[in-house]
């Protein structure tokens, strides 16, 4: 229950304040004779039925307050209008992700940051590109994350024959985010590689992405210098080889700026973790919410109980006490 006018509410300080005064202030010597004469003639019934009408008057006088400040009962609608973003994780899943320089290494690290990113995203459709030598749709646009989290998991290195296509992964990337229906379309391509395979060129792939308005956040993974590399030796069993570090920062740079994105250079897990954050924060979600208050008007419950009240006391005073000066 609310109030349309809640400030007139005020007004029922006033009531019992009335209700005393109008008892007290009784003309004592006045002398009240009976219209109807069944009613007793005793002093003290009399005194009780001049408290009832007055009574009646301050009860009246209440309920006309309320029906004046308008009660209304009812709900409140909502409607909600969310303009979500079409989101394609391209991972690099090329042997070069074997490398420890990340925890446990770089793939590893990239499947989690990636499962947290998705834990952080309501309403938008992700889906999942894996590449090395040519690239492939792991998991097209989804909203079902629980579903992707499981793609995400079954992703290895070896899946697909050893190299890095960095063009064929956006051109894929693309075939996939331009089957969404949203407006705002992103890639997040992730690779610790220079291009070295592939039919498309990723400066093409990248214009090309751009003509059908899809931005592409490019990460570079990988430590400054060289990185540990795990080795199978027959006679040694596994050991560790430093292999340098080559990542093509200066096309990821121009396939981000070319599409309206950005690039970022990780060199350890806690830096890709804040990248993912820093793209969450670029790339919100639109939620509008809007509320529609559905009401029914009661002030005429108070207004036709207050009117029979004050009529009930207008006859008590001038049918059953009817004084004379």
């Amino acid at each position: 229950m609310i109030f349309k006018n809640p400030q007139l509410l005020w007004g029922l300080i006033i009531v019992p304040a009335l209700l005393y005064i109008l008892f007290m202030n009784r003309k004592k010597e006045t002398i009240s004779t009976p219209l109807v004469s069944f009613f007793p003639q005793r002093k003290t019934f009399r005194v009780r039925l001049l408290l009832i009408s007055r009574i009646l008057l301050m009860l009246s006088l209440a309920l006309f307050i309320l029906a004046m400040a308008r009660p209304q009962k009812g709900y409140i609608e909502e409607k909600l209008n969310t303009e979500g973003i079409d989101i394609v994780l391209a991972i690099d899943i090329s042997s070069s992700m074997k490398a420890e320089d990340f925890k446990p290494n770089r793939l590893g690290a990239a499947k989690a940051v990636a499962k947290e990113f998705i834990k952080g995203r309501k309403t938008d459709k992700i889906g999942l590109v894996v590449f090395s030598r040519k690239a492939i749709t792991q998991s097209p646009l989804t909203i079902d994350y629980s579903l992707l989290y499981s793609f995400i998991d079954a992703v290895e290195i070896g899946m697909i024959q050893d190299g890095t296509a960095i063009g064929n992964a956006i051109a894929e990337g693309s075939k996939r985010l331009i089957t969404g229906r949203e407006k705002s379309k992103v890639m997040i391509l992730l690779t610790d590689g220079v291009n070295n395979s592939g039919e498309v060129e990723p400066l093409t792939a990248a214009s090309a992405a751009r003509a059908l308005n899809i931005k592409i956040y490019t990460i570079g993974v990988g430590s400054m210098g060289s990185a540990p590399f795990p080795v199978d030796d027959t006679v040694f069993g596994k050991r560790y080889v430093s292999v340098p570090v080559q990542i093509d920062e200066q096309v990821l740079e121009k396939i981000a700026s070319t599409t309206g994105g950005k690039y970022f250079r990780a060199t350890n897990t806690v830096k890709l973790e804040e990248i993912y954050r820093e793209i969450d924060l670029l790339e919100k979600s639109k939620i509008e919410i809007k509320q529609y208050r559905r009401t029914k008007e009661w002030f005429g419950y108070p207004l036709i109980t207050g009117l029979l009240l004050f009529m009930l006391y207008l006859f008590l005073e001038k049918a059953v006490l009817r004084t004379v000066p």
